[in-house]
């Protein structure tokens, strides 16, 4: 079928985005869901990070690429052997498929699918295919198993999760990356306690998330730091009980005060080696460091062996959250549905597919915090 789709075709062009356009709104042509893939009309794609780093070149993938993989949408058709899902279920894409079959699956962590994170590196679907093709024929790649910049999907079944019918597109959508990863990261990775002190390094759709996961579930000082003086107070409007700017020359004695000698878990989303440093130094002793965000795969840490030894830190990553998407998914949007997860006061912009350029230097100006498009 033929549908509309944001192409990538070269990585780094020069901001602003707007006028360099590196996002290229086409016709192309899409193959039919095969064994074990669904087709998905899309409704609803967030714009994050993890688009934008393809886009400046921080996280390079094969090219051309249609983009976007924080979305939701309805059920069109179903492949054969898909027997849970049928026409007109309303779906979460999640952003690395689990195979069920490799050591992390079995193992109960399919966050770390092997197969599933061979593909994504591939820009291939599980199946090792694709289903993306120019006008000319050429094959396109997926983007981690989804590309939602675009009318329609197909996915593995298993890149996808059902969610209830009554909750809007565009709110839905933010489950698959920004919520499943922020909260995810607290709740799943660092395992927080009732009762125990949080920061919130890095104040984007991810870091925002994580900061309303830590309200969930129970954190009782929450400090939150950003360089952006808009985002701290936006963040004291969620709930945050400090904030803090990480730059400041004595930030990390600066937050050592307020906390009585650090945090129990810190948490950084920035993406900057500099962010997560200040992370690390703000934990008290035994303190958990759990860091969501990707830099450039080339920048490194430097920490101490000995303190982190003799302090008994830890210093954690977490990708998709360490969630099992087919339970946490579901969780979160019931906390959201109770009122104890406001996920849609992360929603700042919606946009047109054709406007999604412009969405992209927006996120890159720090002046968004969750950009939807809606299609």
């Amino acid at each position: 079928m033929k549908i509309k789709a944001a192409i990538l075709n070269e990585m780094g062009l020069e901001r602003p985005y707007w006028q360099s356009k590196p996002l290229s709104v086409e016709e192309i042509e899409l193959d039919p869901p095969a064994k074990d893939e669904v087709l998905v009309k899309i409704h609803a794609a967030g714009l994050c990070h993890s688009d934008l780093s393809v886009i400046d070149g921080n996280r390079p993938r094969p090219l051309p690429m249609v983009l976007g993989h924080e979305a939701s949408g309805e059920v069109v058709e179903c492949g054969d052997t898909v027997n849970d899902l049928q026409k007109g279920d309303h779906v979460v894409f999640y952003f690395l498929p689990s195979c069920g079959n490799c050591i992390p699956c079995k193992t109960g962590r399919p966050a770390l699918c092997e197969p599933g994170a061979q593909a994504n590196a591939e820009g291939l679907l599980l199946s090792g295919e694709s289903r993306l093709r120019s006008r000319k024929g050429h094959l396109l790649s997926h983007h981690m198993g989804v590309s939602a910049f675009a009318e329609y999907a197909v996915v593995s079944a298993k890149s996808i999760v059902k969610v209830p019918g009554d909750l809007p597109y565009q709110i839905s959508a933010l489950f698959g990356c920004a919520v499943i990863t922020g909260v995810g990261a607290i709740i799943n990775t660092a395992k927080l306690r009732t009762g125990q002190s949080v920061l919130i390094t890095g104040l984007g759709g991810v870091g925002f998330a994580a900061l309303l996961g830590a309200i969930a579930g129970g954190a009782s000082n929450i400090i939150a730091a950003d360089v952006n003086a808009q985002k701290r107070d936006m963040a004291l409007s969620l709930g945050a009980n400090a904030v803090i700017n990480p730059s400041n020359e004595n930030a990390v004695e600066e937050l050592k005060d307020m906390t009585h000698g650090g945090v129990d878990i810190s948490g950084e989303f920035a993406g900057v080696i500099p962010a997560l440093e200040f992370a690390y130094n703000c934990t008290r002793r035994g303190g958990i460091t759990v860091t969501a965000a990707l830099p450039h795969p080339s920048r490194e840490i430097r920490i101490s062996p000995a303190r982190l030894v003799g302090e008994e830190r830890s210093l954690l990553g977490s990708y998709l959250g360490s969630s099992i998407p087919s339970r946490d998914i579901p969780a979160y949007i019931r906390l959201y549905q109770n009122g104890r997860l406001p996920v849609d006061k992360l929603l700042t912009h919606t946009l047109k597919l054709e406007q999604i350029n412009e969405g992209f230097e927006r996120l890159a100006n720090g002046e968004a915090i969750r950009q939807v498009v809606v299609l």
